[in-house]
């Protein structure tokens, strides 16, 4: 007779370990409604409001949408194939290009991303819920922070579960939106005069950038699918989750703008709960569950990548009770953060999408060019958690060319913040990420192949297999 599940069963007990084959689980299509729940939500609807409010008509922000989210999301879905294939978390993979020591560097700039939208997302849905329920904001942010810290406590099995439950809320609630936001479409049909090649480029880098920014979590989500997992349905069914989900949330947004930017800008999603008198308060409430899945992916991305930044260790020595501290102690910080956070949040969501951009293009470009050009995915798995194991202590050529490639996307920045003397140069068209993604891949593959041909080939002569059967290649 089978046994009773108990808690343990429901908690996940491994970190950032290798996932042996008798514990994979998972079927491909579980990945469209980890990355649908992720992006139908209201921050990617705030995002689609930037469009227009960078001087985009409708019909114009609508093609940016779906130019920058089609493009951007081959990227992040191309990630997806890594964790079938690897079974460790995304930033794991990071020790095989900069080194054990050397993956420091991204691990830093992404935690530095997740702690920047976890606070950002609070801030948009913590003020709605404190406006909506007549709760002090402290309450509400709280609130807002708690729902997803417990499930990423929980893990990943969890998650999925919670996102698929998600999905189909967000579904109904969007749809009907849609409708209502349609209505108004007679009335703010495009006109005026062309926008700027600035204006178009300036969107597509915005649109492009929410979708990489989603690279660091993507084979998180991923890791626990069987190995023979076919890449194609991984790749398809992440892509359709997110690309398209993005998309559709992020018309809308810009169909609003159209009606009343400021009003979108001051209050989201009172001004959507709006749009159906009749049934407000309903879809308020689902448009605020709808931010949990970001959440949850938050803090369970942040406490791996923390994991892999310090943690020498590949057999879950970090269990359930180490990820449960962690993310309590994480709350608080972005709990503190978004009390304190001010201004508006046209602006915010604007600038650090920005800014993430243009220091994940580099790793991203980095990552894939080894997982697919260099390596063509044959790992030593084993070694990725030696601090003196085949992937060396730090790869000077990878950082040097994670920093060039940094620096040269600079003149091409045009931000409110920051405009470079190229970008003034092609009237404030941002090219930056096109020069951040093909300088790190061509760099990085010259150097892989030609420049150091026997560091790096004596490194890929590994086999892909758990750390228990990994053997000790030279660096």
């Amino acid at each position: 007779m089978d046994r009773a599940p108990t808690l343990t069963d429901a908690i996940e007990q491994h970190s950032i370990d290798y996932i042996p084959a008798e514990e994979r689980h998972g079927k491909p299509w579980h990945l469209f409604t980890i990355w649908f729940s992720s992006n139908v939500q209201i921050t990617a609807f705030v995002t689609g409001v930037l469009a227009v409010t960078v001087g985009l008509n409708l019909t114009w922000a609508i093609a940016t949408i779906l130019i920058g989210n089609l493009v951007g999301g081959l990227f992040m879905a191309y990630h997806s194939i890594q964790g079938p294939r690897l079974g460790v978390p995304q930033m794991i993979q990071s020790r095989a290009q900069f080194g054990f020591f050397g993956a420091l560097l991204p691990a830093a700039m992404v935690l530095a991303m997740y702690l920047g939208f976890a606070i950002e997302g609070n801030v948009i849905t913590g003020q709605a819920l404190a406006h909506w329920a007549h709760i002090p904001l402290t309450a509400s942010v709280i609130i807002q922070v708690g729902i997803p810290a417990v499930i990423a406590i929980v893990g990943y099995k969890f998650i999925h579960l919670s996102t698929r439950v998600v999905s189909v809320l967000s579904a109904v609630v969007f749809v009907i939106l849609t409708f209502a936001l349609g209505s108004h479409l007679p009335a703010h049909l495009p006109s005026g005069p062309a926008p700027t090649f600035s204006a178009i480029l300036l969107a597509i880098s915005i649109f492009v950038s929410w979708q990489l920014t989603w690279a660091p979590y993507v084979s998180d989500y991923s890791r626990y699918m069987p190995e023979n997992t076919p890449s194609r349905t991984t790749f398809l069914w992440t892509y359709a989750g997110s690309a398209l989900g993005a998309s559709w949330v992020m018309i809308l947004g810009a169909l609003a703008a159209t009606i009343s930017a400021q009003q979108v800008g001051d209050d989201a999603i009172g001004m959507l709960s709006h749009q159906v008198p009749g049934l407000s308060s309903v879809i308020l409430l689902a448009i605020l569950i709808g931010i949990i899945p970001a959440g949850v992916y938050g803090y369970y991305g942040m406490y791996l990548t923390a994991m892999s930044a310090i943690s020498a260790k590949g057999h879950g020595s970090a269990n359930a009770r180490v990820r449960t501290v962690f993310i309590l102690v994480t709350s608080v910080l972005v709990t503190a953060g978004a009390l304190l956070a001010k201004g508006h949040i046209l602006t915010t969501v604007q600038n650090v999408t920005l800014f993430l951009l243009y220091l994940l293009v580099p790793w991203t470009a980095i990552n894939l060019t080894d997982y697919y050009l260099i390596r063509r995915g044959n790992y030593d798995i084993g070694e990725l958690f030696k601090i003196r194991g085949a992937y060396g202590l730090v790869n000077r050529p990878a950082i040097v060319t994670y920093l060039i490639a940094i620096a040269l996307q600079i003149p091409f920045i045009d931000t409110p913040l920051y405009t470079g003397p190229m970008a003034e140069r092609l009237g404030g068209a941002d090219i930056s990420w096109i020069i951040g993604l093909v300088v790190a891949t061509v760099l990085y593959y010259g150097y892989s192949r030609v420049g150091s041909r026997s560091q790096v080939q004596g490194r890929t002569s590994g086999t892909q297999q758990a750390p228990a059967g990994a053997e000790n290649e030279a660096a």
